[in-house]
């Protein structure tokens, strides 16, 4: 039996290691500059819910303002309705009608969006809500840039055409977020590849209004972009997720002087388990941090870098050759490559209030969708 790694009202000092541990007041800080940006350009926010997976920090988020959330996976779009989130949009494709009908029996309890880029795709999800008796929203993916899913924008008026042919399916306008332009380092070339974005959509949607259609919203944007969508004058929607926990790997960008300073909130809390001669052993490695986005960095400790991980273990050695290391039974806060698939790897997160020296645990959430991964 696997127990919480915290208990409200602990001292830091007293979570356990490995632990996925939330600083409360840069986390609200974060959530509320998002709020106010997006309210100061009458933008709608939902933001993506596949980095958190928890259905608490949907509330809070909704709770500022908020419209509902995105998921990418039908048991993320459960996990959220059971946690009393009532707006979901699967900002993503599912084609197996198992999965469709499970979504479509979801939107019988809760207002439901899902995006198409195929025929097949509007069809048996058609065939879905007809026996549910649900409705549900339907966006057109168009590829922006990305090359992964979505379709040319010369085609999204004959699919535009498809989804309103059903009387289940209400068309609710563009899917179009570029994934990839998250992650340009430089603020010039963000700019860009949002450029570019915008031109598709355009296009796109030309497409679809000279089909003799409305294309209401165009929704997209992540936590490296959205200022660019939201002063395009073509998106209404923004789906930013990541600037509620921040990673290394978006700390590697050029900061954008025009947009909103997000601050690191997410850190794994670890403890130097083993000490050698030139080198420690942190208790926290691959099951604990993902590494895809590169390795971890050492928070406040410029010092010190991270060198090597393996399934149980992260190596941390000093930058400078012959420098002090920490002790055994040290803690070493580590920030996590990439949010998303660190937070996946985890059961709880734990919410510190008054910094992650002096503070204590105010909250102990269950990551509601880990694993959600159908």
């Amino acid at each position: 039996m696997r127990s919480d790694p915290a208990r409200i009202g602990d001292a830091v000092a007293a979570i356990d290691t490995p632990a996925l541990v939330i600083d409360l007041d840069a986390f609200e800080r974060n959530l509320q500059r998002m709020a106010d940006f997006a309210r100061e350009r009458g933008m709608r926010l939902r933001p993506h819910a596949k980095m958190h997976k928890c259905a608490a920090v949907a509330l809070r988020q909704i709770a500022l303002g908020a419209v509902g959330v995105c998921v990418q996976k039908t048991g993320e779009a459960e996990a959220m309705a059971a946690g009393g989130v009532r707006d979901v949009y699967v900002s993503n494709q599912v084609v197996a009608p198992h999965k469709l009908a499970r979504l479509a029996r979801l939107a019988r309890d809760v207002k439901l969006a899902i995006a198409v880029d195929s025929i097949v795709g509007v069809e048996r999800l058609a065939q879905a809500v007809r026996e549910a008796g649900s409705t549900v929203d339907v966006f057109i993916e168009v590829d922006v840039g990305q090359g992964r899913c979505g379709v040319a924008p010369a085609q999204a008026g004959a699919l535009a055409r498809q989804v309103v042919a059903h009387a289940g399916l209400r068309f609710a306008g563009l899917q179009a977020y570029h994934g990839s332009a998250q992650h340009f380092r430089g603020v010039s070339e963000r700019e860009a590849a949002i450029r570019h974005a915008v031109d598709v959509v355009v296009a796109a949607r030309a497409a679809i209004t000279g089909s003799g259609i409305a294309c209401p919203l165009v929704t997209g944007a992540g936590s490296g972009s959205f200022r660019f969508e939201a002063t395009s004058g073509v998106y209404g929607e923004l789906q930013p997720g990541s600037y509620a926990f921040g990673d290394a790997d978006y700390a590697r960008n050029e900061a954008d002087p025009h947009a909103p300073r997000f601050e690191q909130a997410l850190f794994v809390k670890a403890q130097v388990m083993s000490a050698s001669l030139g080198h420690v052993v942190v208790d926290a490695g691959h099951k604990s941090h993902a590494i895809e986005s590169g390795l971890p960095t050492l928070w406040q400790r410029e010092d010190l870098l991270c060198s090597g991980a393996n399934d149980e273990h992260a190596v941390v050695k000093p930058r400078a050759a012959g420098a002090p290391l920490p002790a055994l039974g040290d803690t070493l806060w580590l920030v996590p490559g990439h949010c998303d698939p660190t937070v996946n790897l985890h059961d709880h997160l734990v919410g510190v209030r008054g910094g992650l020296e002096a503070g204590r645990v105010e909250s102990v959430w269950r990551v509601d969708a880990r694993g959600a991964v159908d």
